[in-house]
């Protein structure tokens, strides 16, 4: 079982700190590592990749540092978020050229199932430059599963994929983490975690913020205050109905988006009341959406849970 072991590690430039004292252990599976832009999500897949050495602490892959170990490098994969490709090779030519890189022993049979794995065989011979967002992500994907690593890590892997694409991908990911690797993805959506992920690790301004899985965390998010943006054909009449119930804390007429502005601290109750009373009064729902779906909201309030 190859496990990844971050320990009291952080990682700054210059006056900057990305990742602070972060101390975490990443295991078979699937394992999401959640936080919004700028979390240091990105330090620390580098790190764990090799791809950076710690400024202080440790990063170590069954108990042996990755800095610097070629070895280590041997097992794991890495699907970094920015480009960095050649775009004048075709696909084929980009994922037989890192097969060739590991020295495999059939390097264009491994290419050939890495492609299939991902579903690019189709467009193999055409050129990178030509590729969308999201075949460009599938044949970095293929890039790093080429040589069959135990530890596979990928940093915001949906980025441009359509449903499809997506759906396979996450498909993939979970066949992998059943056949015991050790799967990391990072993401600042929510859903792609909640569908994904068994085991959560959330990071926020570069700190450890929670631990867990799904279930756990999410009901720390669901006790805290929910704003809602509702329009309605009687915003006055329906404000007047909602305040008197203990479900809201607050709610304020926004001339701008012509709407309601609540705060609902019993998300229950609130989603159950507010059809209820506009059905009493007569006022029909036009809008009814989430204000503050922001994970920098809901990490604020996970920080100081």
């Amino acid at each position: 079982m190859t496990t990844l072991h971050i320990d009291h590690t952080s990682r700054w430039f210059g006056n900057v700190v990305a990742v602070n004292d972060i101390t975490m252990d990443i295991g078979p599976g699937v394992t999401g590592l959640l936080g919004p832009n700028g979390a240091g999500k990105s330090t620390l897949i580098n790190m764990m990749g090799g791809f950076l050495p710690p400024s202080t602490g440790s990063v170590t892959l069954d108990g042996k540092p990755i800095w610097r170990n070629q070895e280590a490098y041997k097992e794991i994969g890495l699907v970094p978020e920015r480009e960095g490709m050649y775009d004048f090779l075709t696909g084929w030519d980009f994922v037989l050229a890192n097969a060739e890189l590991h020295k495999l022993p059939d390097p264009a049979a491994a290419a050939r199932e890495a492609l299939v794995t991902v579903e690019m065989e189709h467009a193999q011979e055409r050129k990178i430059s030509t590729y969308s967002k999201g075949m460009r992500q599938r044949v970095k994907m293929a890039s790093a599963l080429v040589h069959q690593p135990s530890v596979l890590l990928l940093d915001e892997p949906f980025n441009g994929m359509d449903p499809r694409q997506r759906m396979h991908l996450m498909q993939l990911l979970r066949q992998m983490g059943d056949q015991g690797r050790t799967v990391l993805f990072s993401s600042h959506i929510l859903e792609e975690v909640e569908q994904l992920a068994s085991h959560i690790e959330v990071v926020v301004a570069g700190r450890h913020a929670a631990s867990g899985d799904f279930r756990k965390i999410r009901r720390l998010m669901t006790d805290r205050p929910h704003r809602y943006l509702v329009r309605s054909s009687d915003d006055r009449r329906l404000a007047a109905a909602l305040i008197a119930d203990a479900s809201t804390a607050g709610i304020q007429l926004d001339w701008d988006e012509k709407a309601l502005q609540i705060q609902a601290i019993d998300f229950g109750r609130f989603t159950e009341l507010l059809p209820k009373l506009a059905r009493e009064h007569g006022i029909r729902l036009y809008t009814v959406s989430p204000s503050d779906e922001s994970l920098e909201s809901v990490f604020s309030y996970l920080v100081a849970a």
